[in-house]
């Protein structure tokens, strides 16, 4: 991400940004449900929604964002509720100071932001930090084949090539609240040869 780009983002969480809802999303508590706590990640983990329902549950969690001021906020809500959860300002393309590996890594609308050309190295990280049978949970805005606008969002094509680093164990699409495609992906950790 570029100054520009983190500024933006900084000043859109001084209000609500649409995205931030406050609510932890019905995929993500099915996970817990039906998964045993563990190590999680949240990355681009905004004002800490996720991240406390997670921590909640006997999670122990890391969150991260680039957003100076969303880290504040999320920390701030894990003290309200005497939640101990570690809150990281960083890049996602980098996360530099995380130290795996993690059962979980959730990402809720940040992977689908990322510049295409920062990806990989996106993926790379991830790849390194998952435990082997571990989930990537990932919901992510589509993008038609052949999109003429720069609205963020993959491919079918970026999904198949996913499905080269990572196991498509399952898969559902629906629509955002603003009507555009999305879906939600549970990815498996390939088992290292």
């Amino acid at each position: 991400m570029n100054l520009f780009q983190r500024l933006r983002f900084n000043l859109w969480y001084f209000r609500r940004p649409l995205w931030d809802s406050g609510i932890t999303p019905p995929e993500l508590w099915q996970f817990i449900e039906k998964n045993p706590s563990g190590r999680a990640i949240d990355l681009g983990c905004g004002t800490g929604t996720n991240a406390i329902s997670l921590a909640r549950h006997g999670w122990h969690v890391t969150g991260v964002d680039f957003a100076n001021r969303a880290i504040e906020q999320a920390r701030r809500k894990a003290r309200e509720q005497n939640l101990s959860i570690n809150f990281i300002v960083d890049d996602v393309t980098r996360l530099s100071d995380v130290i795996g590996p993690f059962d979980l890594i959730l990402d809720i609308g940040c992977f689908h932001g990322i510049l295409p050309n920062l990806r990989p190295v996106y993926l790379k990280s991830i790849s390194r930090i998952l435990v082997p049978g571990g989930t990537w949970l990932l919901y992510a805005m589509r993008q038609p084949p052949a999109a003429n606008f720069s609205a963020p969002g993959v491919t079918e094509d970026e999904i198949v090539r996913l499905s080269t680093v990572f196991n498509l164990l399952h898969r559902e699409d629906g629509f955002d609240p603003g009507g555009r495609e999305s879906s939600w992906f549970w990815f498996g950790s390939k088992q290292r040869q």
